[in-house]
């Protein structure tokens, strides 16, 4: 049969699964807004907050080479389905959780279904269109992801607002028996029958420990200590800090992993990483730009939020109101993409979206302060969030345009991974930040205050640190100047977050300047297209 669906359905499957898309992107933001009502009703600490979200987004990055392997394989719809089905389910879990724990164990499950709708969605469209639709089905899929970050939060605040936070996960469910539906009736299956069927067990779980135990790292140090430990886990017993092993371990698995994938990869074996895409320049330029860029690019998602509520006072759905800015930066951007990506290269693109992002973050960054108003901040968030929509599809386009069709599944898992693993990092290296900053600065404050003795001194820190800012309000009562001396230095730990969050988008700007400029969208697209083996594709 042919590759290609008749028009009208095709575009109603990437509608579909466009929504898919949209509803594990939204989920990844639409907690941010609802973490200090989560806080309160489950009594989190901050290393906590820091793991619901890091556990749903490192078993996302851990699991996106496994299942765009799978996806391939045994089916691309398949996959995509199952994860739907295995999110949706998932949230239930979250929804009802009654402890922390139970909200982390249910988001590390969210996470296995996101990783499973991620490069499934991305292998199906690259199967699918062809040419300038091809460029197109790109865009929507990439600024779906640029909106829906925004739009989850605004989701999130009216869902914790009038209702309550488990909402923002229940609501994934009616979602998810939609898409599931609209996938069944207006997308087919593809798969590529050459593939050899043999996973990569053991690259699976080098990258699993790899991915793990970095994280791990980044976020218990600030808890555990970078390298002696006062306040060590119960598992451990010695004085040296666990994290500079679990540094070592992830450094010794990335080497072996690499070493595994090199070996299976010369033997003729399926591997879990697609070594020989890496010589592909577009394609190895392309993730590194991608995973850099990543670092910075939701540093601003996880600690503005946080700051609204404890600092300014404003409840859920005002803060999502004030993010939505972003959202609307965003969907100008796709129109904007949409104008001119036939006149300009997308690495052009990629590139002015990369600077307005930079440009966005350092407005957000100083216009903070403890009296700051809403629209002090929009105007960064806008400009944001149009370079977040002009750079995330094209610099997927960019990573994808010289892959064969036979390793889309791949390519596209190896890239979302790059993103990912970014995105993983940047939460927990600038959620270091945030928090660190936070402890240092308010102890350096409320030092300067004769009035505040030594132990009430450290119960205070604690308090407003451990509690990611939600106790600040309980302090107005007890102590107004030490409540006040709180929300200063939130505010200054928030804008370092963003600072850092600068300067990783810079880097990953000058990644991009080794991208090749190559030709129009239109024209990679085709070229992509030429020479491309023809995936088996059938109607179930």
């Amino acid at each position: 049969m042919n590759d290609i669906a008749p028009s009208r359905r095709r575009w109603w499957g990437l509608l579909f699964i466009s929504i898919a898309v949209a509803l594990i992107i939204v989920d990844s933001t639409i907690v941010n807004v609802a973490i200090p009502s989560v806080v309160e009703d489950l009594d989190l600490n901050s290393t906590q907050v820091q793991w619901v979200q890091e556990s749903y987004t490192l078993v996302f990055a851990a699991l996106l080479l496994v299942f765009g392997t799978l996806a391939d394989r045994y089916g691309r719809r398949r996959v995509l389905l199952i994860g739907v089905v295995v999110f949706a389910l998932s949230s239930i879990l979250a929804a009802t959780a009654a402890s922390g724990e139970l909200l982390i164990a249910s988001r590390l499950v969210q996470g296995i279904g996101g990783a499973m709708i991620l490069p499934s969605s991305l292998s199906t469209i690259n199967a699918t269109f062809r040419g300038r639709e091809r460029a197109i089905a790109f865009a929507v899929w990439g600024s779906t992801i640029g909106g829906m970050a925004a739009v989850g939060p605004l989701l999130g605040g009216w869902l914790t607002t009038y209702y309550s936070w488990r909402w923002a996960f229940g609501i994934n469910v009616p979602l998810g028996v939609i898409i599931v539906i609209g996938i069944l009736i207006f997308t087919i299956e593809s798969k590529e029958p050459s593939a050899q069927r043999r996973v990569d067990i053991v690259g699976a779980a080098l990258s699993v420990v790899l991915f793990a135990s970095l994280v791990f790292a980044l976020i218990e140090g600030r808890s555990y200590g970078w390298f002696f430990s006062d306040t060590p886990p119960a598992f451990w017993t010695w004085d040296v800090s666990p994290i500079p092993f679990a540094f070592a371990l992830a450094l010794v698995s990335g080497i072996v992993f690499v070493r595994w994938g090199f070996a299976r990869e010369r033997a003729g074996k399926s591997t879990m990483l697609a070594f020989g895409l890496l010589k592909i320049p577009s394609f190895r330029n392309g993730n590194i730009a991608a995973m850099i860029v990543s670092l910075g690019e939701f540093g601003i998602i996880l600690s503005l939020p946080l700051w609204l509520q404890n600092v300014l006072g404003y409840d859920a759905l005002q803060t999502g109101f004030v993010i939505l800015a972003l959202a609307i930066g965003s969907f100008v951007a796709s129109g904007f993409a949409g104008a001119f990506g036939n006149k300009v290269t997308p690495v052009t693109i990629v590139r002015v979206g990369i600077g307005a992002e930079i440009v966005g973050v350092l407005i957000v960054a100083f216009a903070l302060s403890p009296d700051a108003q809403w629209w002090h901040i929009a105007p960064g968030l806008f400009i944001y969030g149009f370079g977040v929509g002009l750079a995330t599809a094209q610099l997927t386009s960019v990573v994808l345009k010289d892959v064969p069709l036979s390793q889309s599944g791949q390519g596209s898992g190896t890239q979302s991974t790059a993103r990912q693993v970014g995105s993983a990092l940047g939460i927990a290296i600038l959620g270091t930040v945030l928090f660190a900053s936070l402890g240092t600065g308010l102890d350096a404050k409320l030092a300067d205050r004769a009035d505040i003795p030594t132990e009430a001194r450290t119960q205070i820190v604690d308090l407003v640190v451990d509690s990611a800012g939600t106790g600040i309000s309980a302090l107005d009562a007890q102590s107004p100047d030490a409540a006040a001396d709180a929300r200063q230095a939130f505010t200054d730990s928030t804008r370092y977050s963003a600072l850092a969050a600068a300067g990783f988008l810079a880097f990953g700007f000058l990644a991009s300047l080794r991208l090749d400029a190559g030709r129009r969208g239109d024209d990679d697209a085709e070229g992509t297209a030429a020479g491309e083996s023809s995936a088996t594709t059938s109607e179930t």
